[in-house]
């Protein structure tokens, strides 16, 4: 699967932070990708969707385990999956689009091609800072069927982001947490 991204790192609760920017980023060029035919630019095996929801990749550099008490350490990869259909070409064309029509830079936003690879994930409701109670019980249950987590430069703590932080209170939260595993 692909993805458009931007990484960056510090605090994502920061309102006046690199994460909101990166936010505003992927969503305009997400959303010129869906509204190319409009602009006369015909991708070849396009259909009508809807923008996929927001990811998130995240870890602290020389960590094991995530600080929440510490979110200036943290590092991020800010992602929305792209359809199959958008190539690496069309996403060049998307990103020139936005740039001509936003008069802004998208030099930090990224084609991210991901295998994931075999994963243990959990839908998590409630405040970001409750995730380590969801994250024990989702290595309880890998190490139950035989796996243990399976971290790297490239597998990392993912989230997918059912709900809009800005609109819904943090106990109704939805979030998808997947985390990598491997055969123990």
């Amino acid at each position: 699967m692909n993805f458009i991204a931007v990484r960056g790192s510090g605090d994502p609760n920061r309102e006046d932070g690199e994460y909101q920017q990166a936010i505003g980023l992927l969503y305009a060029v997400a959303f010129t990708i869906k509204m190319s035919r409009r602009a006369g630019h015909l991708m070849e095996g396009y259909f009508d969707y809807v923008v996929p929801p927001l990811e998130g990749f995240w870890w602290q550099a020389g960590a094991g385990d995530v600080d929440y008490a510490h979110k200036e350490r943290f590092e991020w990869i800010a992602a929305i999956r792209l359809p199959d259909f958008v190539t690496e070409a069309e996403f060049g064309w998307a990103l020139e689009e936005a740039t001509r029509k936003k008069h802004a830079d998208f030099s930090r936003v990224q084609f991210m091609p991901l295998q994931e690879g075999l994963c243990v994930q959990c839908l998590h409701v409630g405040p970001y800072d409750d995730e380590p109670a969801t994250l024990a019980l989702m290595h309880e249950f890998a190490q139950s069927e035989g796996y243990v987590p399976d971290f790297s430069d490239v597998r990392r703590h993912h989230e997918i982001y059912l709900s809009d932080a800005r609109r819904v209170a943090p106990e109704r939260l939805r979030t998808v947490i997947r985390h990598p595993i491997r055969p123990a």
